[in-house]
């Protein structure tokens, strides 16, 4: 998929910032980001990118921060959910206001850096909803 140049402006920071600590817990842990364009036409109408965390070995996964984006607007209301393997979906985070970042870009987001936040299993979908959109982008914690 292509990614939009501003969808890449604002992911470039967060792709560079050091995803572990310098703690010397933090080495035993993995830190990945999964990020997924959705929407037909240009850009992501919406965009998710979510980080996760986890420690060698194990089947669970920590959600750190969910990111939702979407371009073609000037104002929008967004939430993620998720759904476990074998389960229904649920949410993750409650509407909150998404705001303009660039002419027809909006972007909001929930949780913050380092190794907190909700655990779940290998395999769970997040995916983010703007009202209104039909389309969610989602990702999977591998």
């Amino acid at each position: 998929m292509i990614i939009s140049a501003a969808l890449a402006a604002v992911l470039a920071p967060l792709a560079a910032a050091p995803a572990a600590s310098a703690h010397p817990e933090a080495r035993a842990y993995v830190n990945k980001r999964v990020r997924d364009c959705a929407g037909k036409g240009p850009g992501c109408r919406p965009g998710a990118v979510a980080h996760y965390w986890y420690k060698r070995g194990s089947s669970a996964r920590g959600v750190g921060w969910v990111f939702a984006s979407r371009e073609g607007v000037r104002a929008g209301t967004a939430r993620w959910l998720f759904k476990k393997p074998g389960d229904t979906w649920k949410t993750g985070g409650a509407w909150k206001r998404a705001g303009r970042v660039g002419g027809t870009f909006v972007e909001t987001s929930w949780g913050r850096d380092g190794h907190t936040g909700p655990v779940y299993p290998r395999g769970t979908r997040i995916c983010v909803q703007f009202k209104g959109l039909p389309t969610k982008a989602c990702v999977s914690l591998k």
